[in-house]
């Protein structure tokens, strides 16, 4: 993804020291924003699955992050990687949870009849439980406030095809979001979720339709074109920098347009 858009270097974020959690491999939004921040002189911390390392160390190592394998399901990972995270960088002043996942079976066909207890949970755990407990540790290494902020889909707000229990998932999200910056903006701490467009990353491939999907947006959006990872990356530059110091609890839509236009059921 490094070759696809030239990144503006500069210094907004310089001397500002940030997490970001979930880089799976060069087309996720992790690593985008992880560019977009180490081109603006922040010094980064990035987590992944261990199960990932091959392909996530390498990148974040590229952008100079320092790279953490961690298992946002088990809490002895979440301790080592915190502790690691405050042995190296001291404190924070920004974090980004890009983390969701759900049992494939659970993202097709009907969601009534397709939902388990188990998958219901797994869901529920990985995507939204891993967000608050992230907030919690990340919020005591921000003495002097900070941002956090999360990744969310327009199947939060619509019954989207094929979404299913992940759409279930990102509106529990986004109300962990309202929460949790009503929490923490007396300690000058904000938190937002970024609501993107359909982009071709592992995560939509894991949905069923997902390439249709991503080959209609572009059509059915404001600005005739898919979302593009460098434009969610820009976004989340301003949350995360001082020119959002204002803006906490929002679900910014950065999807070209397409939350406002036609029914779902066009996507797919």
């Amino acid at each position: 993804m490094a070759d696809e858009f030239d990144l503006p270097k500069g210094e907004l974020m310089k001397g500002k020291k940030g997490l970001i959690m979930g880089l799976a491999d060069s087309h996720s939004i992790a690593f985008g924003i992880a560019q977009q921040m180490a081109a603006q002189g922040a010094e980064l911390a990035i987590t992944y699955m261990e199960s990932n390392e091959r392909r996530a160390k390498p990148l974040a190592e590229s952008v100079g992050g320092l790279p953490i394998a961690c298992d946002v399901s088990d809490d002895a990972s979440m301790d080592a990687a915190f502790a690691q995270v405050e042995k190296s960088l001291g404190t924070l002043d920004f974090m980004v949870h890009a983390i969701a996942m759900a049992n494939r079976e659970q993202l097709m066909g009907s969601f009534v009849e397709n939902t388990t207890r188990d998958g219901f949970h797994f869901a529920l755990d990985i995507s939204v439980y891993s967000f608050v407990d992230a907030t919690r540790r990340a919020a005591k290494l921000m003495p002097n406030g900070g941002s956090i902020m999360t990744l969310t889909y327009l199947g939060a707000e619509r019954p989207m095809p094929n979404y299913n229990m992940m759409g279930v998932a990102k509106a529990a999200l986004e109300s962990a979001v309202r929460s949790a910056a009503r929490d923490l903006g007396p300690e000058k701490i904000r938190v937002n979720a970024i609501s993107a467009g359909a982009i071709r990353t592992l995560s939509l491939a894991g949905i069923s339709g997902g390439r249709q999907m991503h080959a209609k947006s572009a059509a059915l959006s404001a600005l005739r074109e898919n979302t593009a990872v460098e434009s969610v990356a820009g976004c989340a530059l301003w949350l995360a920098s001082d020119l959002g110091r204002s803006a906490t609890g929002e679900i910014v839509h950065v999807d070209a347009g397409i939350h406002m236009m036609g029914p779902p059921e066009e996507l797919l």
